[in-house]
């Protein structure tokens, strides 16, 4: 994978695009995000220069981005720590301080370099040091610890809810305890400076180097060396060849056709034998028949350069030396277009044989297939079929050994491929051994030089009486500068023996960790094998099916399949059955049972449902996660709070970072709510808590019996002695003391169920409170639901005009799906969708309010409404609706629909939508009121009727 070559252009900031890849491993409260200004070497010709640039590291995937600013949501691009190198070089004696002092590079596997500059050296070693440790954990944990925020969130990084308190076991690989010491006594201890961390996305950008500052004499070398690229190498006698995919088809030859053909190749053969002497070529381009220019000889060629460049520059700016180097680059450019010319006249040559070959072949086979057909006239059928089926066979025959040869040659060319790497691997380790060797042997000499310098001035002063003071500053400023210089080449020496330790156990562990993969790779060939054979047998019954009392071996086939199936998470004998799945969690990250356990038709299903999501997960491919943008976004919001802003809405409909949902969530309450919390004393969650539990309240009955039955599939909701029982129950009777106009309502658990896995007790109580008394309409969850039915209108009327098609397939069928959302609206689709989609569902719910209801609500009739509309009876479409949301597990594709093709959707149209319905829903109900209490008037004085209990005055 490139590092340095996968900059984007850095000047719209557009590096990567919207979609996110698997969030894994953050950094602990432990260990500080590693971020800052570093200066990024850019551009091309005279522009190029030092940029300052602000760089995040991103734990998940060893990726160091980099933005223009801390501000920034989207990178310019990105480097791969994972594969990548690092060096810097000793500036050199007499250099000015700070004059390329603090760049190192960072070299990639493609052989792209990236250079960055840090302000000083101080901040160069901390960065370098906290670079190798970051690729050193990467890639020693590859295999120990899972990458995926669906099955191992990292539990430190959550500070509230009921997620928080899950801590997944991670396995962590044993590492090379000699390793590790060789590291910590290579390791530079050094400290950051406020240029470094997050710290300093409130510090202002360091000055830059201006990327125009040049002089005319560098200008006039970029043109000379633009001018020289454009006239290297004359490119107009280059001959073009055109291939093709297309296969060539031999048609059967008429005899007409074939007597032609063969006068004309009489013809053929009589204008060769006449034209001997001239050159012929079978190909439309040819070097002979190309007009070339004549050459010009060598010596003139370099001696016109020379004077031209001695014309048009000043005399020191050429010299001996780069006559004599600009001589031997022309020869050896020479030679390799001339190797190039004979090379290509050999292809030319070998071309033109193969073509000839292959046309006389065509003939005889043709010639062949004319005269066997004149033979074979009172030949049977039957036995001409039987020729031409084993002709057929034969040609069969020859292509597969052809494949056969052609797989051959490429695993050949790999084998070479893999070996020439080796020994570029080996090369390298070896250049960088003499390097250190070179450097061991300056850092002796250069001790030497020392002792002798410091003999030599003692004796000096022995034998001068009055030393010059100006003698003795100099040889001390010496002195200093080389032990300063001897200081420089060892940490040097240290860092580039400690990184040449790390790339040797990493190559190790890579190899030691290809070895396994191909062994898994076999095993998992041969088990597929065995699938593809039960997979046939299945088609083969599902073809031919055997109806006989006695069992068909299909029959046991499915039986042993299923099995498998079921018990593969606690096989006992693995190597019995005919396959082991993809093993899955019990339950996800949210606590929600992800397989049913009584079931076994809902069992399968369910797993299925469950091994699709992780699919979709690994075949999503995005250019950069989603946790990154959260993350520079927040390091931006450091120093200022949060506010509502078009990037931000865009971050939360994205989804928001399994990490950072606990701190939005609690955000979003604390913006709806903050003109009530503003108005209430310290403590008021408490107090209404103490006087519900100590005075009598009509809510708590319905309240104890709807605790269990809330989220039943949830392992915090799932006992009497689940820990969100007792949160679960303490808010709703906080709320119901607040509010008894509504009390408790079938619906309200659900909702602080939801909130209560992100927040806290108290601000799951302030999220109810957002939903009930800020985001919906009022009597919404009184005891009419007078502000459900009016929604309900209000979609259908939304129905009607954005997805016409379905609505009218509905009308026509006399379906009322209003009967399956209106559960969506009044709990926010709780147990309606999987529970990926609920959450991406309930951010955007909690920052943007009830409209991203209607919007999902219609997009999940978007998403399957093809489907729908192949459906032809009521009782088929209403059943379909019951579990169809269940299927639905592509969260970025329903999100685009939800915010992307219904748009426009203004909320000013809901609102004028709701006053309009909800005057006809209050005529209604004031109707059937009125109804109802002449009903009760007529049962009164009816004696026949008395015996007639309403359902209300039942539960009473």
């Amino acid at each position: 994978m490139p590092a340095a070559g996968s900059e984007a252009e850095e000047g719209g900031g557009e590096g990567a695009g919207p979609g996110a890849g698997p969030a894994g491993e953050q950094p602990g409260p432990c260990s500080p995000k590693l971020c800052g200004y570093l200066q990024k070497l850019s551009g091309k010709g005279p522009l190029r220069g030092f940029r300052s640039r602000w760089f995040v590291f991103d734990p998940r995937r060893c990726y160091l981005y980099y933005f223009k600013g801390p501000q920034e949501a989207l990178p310019l691009g990105h480097l791969d720590i994972a594969s990548a190198c690092f060096s810097y070089h000793q500036p050199e004696a007499g250099a000015a301080a700070g004059d390329e002092g603090a760049a190192f590079e960072v070299h990639s596997p493609g052989g792209a370099v990236a250079v960055l500059k840090a302000a000083t050296r101080q901040d160069m070693t901390y960065w370098l040091q906290e670079l190798q440790q970051k690729r050193w954990e990467y890639c020693n944990n590859l295999d120990a610890a899972k990458r995926d925020s669906r099955t191992s969130p990292t539990p430190s990084d959550f500070s509230k809810g009921l997620v928080a308190k899950d801590n997944p076991d991670l396995s962590i690989l044993s590492q090379n305890a000699s390793a590790e010491r060789a590291r910590t006594i290579l390791a530079v201890e050094t400290s950051p400076t406020e240029l470094v961390g997050e710290q300093a996305a409130s510090q202002p950008a360091p000055v830059q180097p201006s990327a125009i500052n040049f002089s005319l004499k560098q200008w006039s070398t970029e043109i000379k060396n633009s001018m020289s690229s454009l006239r290297k190498g004359n490119n107009e006698n280059r001959k073009s060849i055109f291939y093709t995919s297309e296969e060539w088809e031999l048609l059967d030859p008429t005899p007409k056709d074939l007597e032609d053909s063969m006068a004309l190749e009489e013809k053929r053969k009589n204008l060769a034998e006449g034209s001997k002497g001239l050159t012929s070529s079978a190909f439309p381009f040819d070097f002979g028949r190309i007009p070339q220019k004549p050459r010009r000889p060598l010596k003139d060629m370099i001696g016109s350069s020379k004077n031209r460049n001695s014309s048009d520059s000043s005399p020191t700016e050429w010299c001996s030396g780069n006559g004599n180097k600009l001589v031997s680059e022309l020869q050896l450019k020479y030679q390799s277009q001339q190797e190039e010319l004979e090379k290509l006249k050999k292809d030319l040559l070998s071309q033109k044989e193969l073509v000839r070959l292959l046309q006389q072949t065509v003939r005889s086979s043709q010639y062949d297939k004319y005269f066997a057909s004149r033979l074979c006239e009172g030949v049977p059928k039957d036995k001409l079929e039987l020729l031409h089926q084993k002709d057929d066979q034969i040609l069969g025959l020859n292509n597969q050994l052809e494949k056969l040869n052609l797989e051959k040659d490429s695993l050949q060319q790999e084998v070479k491929n893999l070996k020439c790497k080796v020994g570029e691997l080996n090369e390298r380790l070896g250049m960088l051994m003499e390097t250190i060797q070179a450097k061991d042997e300056v850092i002796m000499k250069l001790s030497h030089q020392l002792s002798e310098c410091e003999d030599n001035t003692s004796s000096q002063s022995g034998a001068v009486n009055s030393p010059t003071p100006t003698c003795i500053n100099k040889e001390l400023q010496e002195l200093d500068r080389l032990k300063d210089n001897l200081q420089g080449y060892k940490t040097q020496n240290k860092f580039l023996n400690k990184e040449i330790l790390e790339l040797s156990a990493l190559r190790r562990n890579a190899e030691v960790r290809e070895r396994e993969w191909q062994a898994k790779y076999t095993s998992l060939e041969a088990k597929l094998c065995q699938i593809e054979s039960k997979y046939l047998i299945l088609l083969q019954e599902m073809k031919t099916p055997v109806c006989s009392e006695e069992q068909s071996p299909a029959r046991e086939v499915i039986a042993q399949l299923l099995e498998d199936a079921l018990k593969a998470e606690t096989s006992e004998q693995p190597e019995q059955a005919f396959f082991k799945p993809y093993p899955v969690s019990e339950y996800d990250i949210y606590g929600f049972q992800t397989v049913p356990e009584d079931d076994e038709e809902e069992k399968l299903v369910a797993k299925s449902r469950a091994l699709d999501l992780r699919s979709l997960s690994l075949s999503e491919n995005r250019e950069i996660s989603t946790g990154v943008k959260w993350e520079n976004y927040l390091a931006s919001t450091m120093n200022r709070e949060m506010m509502r802003c078009v990037e931000l809405k865009n971050l939360i409909r994205s989804g928001i970072p399994h990490e950072h949902r606990s701190k939005i969530w609690k955000w979003c309450v604390n913006l709806h709510v903050k003109k009530f919390k503003d108005s209430t004393v310290p403590g008021y969650f408490q107090t209404l808590l103490q006087n519900a539990l100590e005075k009598q309240n009509p809510a708590s009955k319905q309240i104890e019996l709807d605790l269990l039955r809330t989220l039943p599939n949830n392992k915090h909701y799932s006992s009497p002695t689940s820990e969100g029982i007792q949160k679960l129950r303490n808010v709703l009777l906080a709320f119901s003391w607040r509010n008894p106009d509504i009390g408790y309502c079938q619906g309200l658990n659900r909702l602080v169920a939801i909130a209560l896995l992100y927040l806290e007790q108290e601000d799951a109580f302030w999220c109810l409170v957002t939903i009930v008394e800020v985001f919906m309409p009022r009597d919404y969850y009184t005891k009419t639901l007078l502000g459900s039915q009016v929604d309900q209108r209000v979609f259908k009327d939304l129905m009607s005009e954005k997805l016409p098609r379905l609505h009218a397939h509905f009308e026509q069928y006399k379906v009322d799906y209003t009967l399956i959302t209106f559960n969506w609206f009044l709990v926010v689709f709780v147990d309606s969708v999987v529970s990926d989609i609920l959450f991406k569902i309930w951010d955007s719910f909690l920052y943007e309010g009830p409209k991203v209801i209607f919007r999902f609500a219609l997009a999940l009739f978007k998403y399957k409404e093809e489907e729908i509309l192949k459906l032809q009876d009521s009782m088929s479409i209403f059943k379909y609706l019951r579990y169809f949301t269940r299927t639905i597990l592509d969260a970025r594709k329903l999100t685009g629909i939800a915010f992307g093709d219904l748009n426009p959707f203004p909320l000013r149209q809901i609102r004028n939508r709701r006053t309009y319905h909800l005057e006809k829903v209050r005529l209604e109900l004031t109707e059937l009121e009125a109804i109802r209490e002449d009903f009760l008037r007529e049962r009164e004085t009816c004696v026949e009727k008395r015996d007639l209990i309403s359902d209300d005055e039942e539960d009473s």
